[in-house]
């Protein structure tokens, strides 16, 4: 069964464009239904999703498909990650499960109960996240098919003090982080993303996150599907948490216009 109105948004750029600009965790859309298996109260709910919120970053992407010569293409998850996070996996592979953050979130930032341990998440993996992930995979086949290949971009951001959910957040915590995958981020890809962000301050890579995400399907197969994630500092451009976006935003934006420009020539 797939939701009676999609979950997410594939918004065309330029036919030409190979870019993919994937917004996963913007939203803090939650449904009704959804929201009756989640223990918290309102304020609990408002709370957790000011700190796992990426808030802005689909405002950001638009605004650097805007900005760029070859518009981008953007897929924009329209519900929050308390549904169901669509960079996950949905089975035993995924680390995250080990503090309660797989596909289906059981705990908080804050590692309190937001789930039952005995809530079934298969209602929602098949309702949300098969739908989403089916259509990630066609998205980058079709710029496949079009371009002859695809770029995607990750558009993250992340806390400046670490939270108590992150298994790896002891390590630096840059302005603007690169997530790298060993098959999937070449070299010039990287190297375009340094000089493209290289005046919004230090770039670090792979720390306090890492990795970059390609639709399984493609994962460690095909080369020409290039991945990238970038994790912004949410003080470069926001008030903490939940707030309103400031003028660092369109810094940003220009910064990931001409990242999107360099590696679609």
């Amino acid at each position: 069964m797939t939701p009676a109105a999609p979950s997410f948004a594939f918004l065309p750029g330029t036919d030409r464009s190979p870019v993919i600009l994937h917004v996963p965790h913007s939203a803090r859309e939650i449904p009704t239904s959804v929201r009756a298996g989640i223990v918290l109260d309102d304020e609990g709910l408002e709370r957790e999703l000011d700190h796992i919120t990426d808030a802005h970053t689909a405002e950001l992407a638009a605004e650097a498909a805007g900005l760029s010569a070859a518009a981008p293409w953007r897929f924009v998850n329209r519900l929050s990650r308390l549904v169901v996070d669509p960079e996950r996996f949905p089975d035993e592979r995924e680390e995250m499960l080990a503090v309660g953050m797989g596909a289906v979130y059981t705990r908080t930032t804050h590692r309190a109960v937001l789930r039952p341990a005995d809530a079934d998440p298969e209602p929602l993996i098949e309702r949300y996240f098969r739908p989403y992930a089916q259509a990630m995979t066609d998205a980058v086949a079709e710029r496949l098919a079009v371009a002859g290949r695809a770029v995607v971009v990750d558009v993250h951001s992340y806390p400046t003090a670490a939270l108590p959910y992150e298994l790896h957040g002891e390590g630096p915590r840059p302005p603007v982080c690169l997530g790298t995958d060993s098959f999937h981020t070449p070299p010039e890809l990287l190297a375009a993303a340094r000089a493209a962000f290289a005046g919004c301050g230090d770039i670090g890579l792979d720390s306090p996150f890492s990795g970059a995400y390609v639709p399984l399907d493609f994962y460690g197969k095909e080369p020409r599907v290039s991945a990238l994630m970038v994790e912004i500092r949410r003080d470069l451009y926001m008030s903490e948490p939940g707030g309103p976006a400031g003028p660092g935003l369109g810094q940003l934006a220009a910064a990931l216009a001409t990242l999107v420009d360099a590696v679609s020539r």
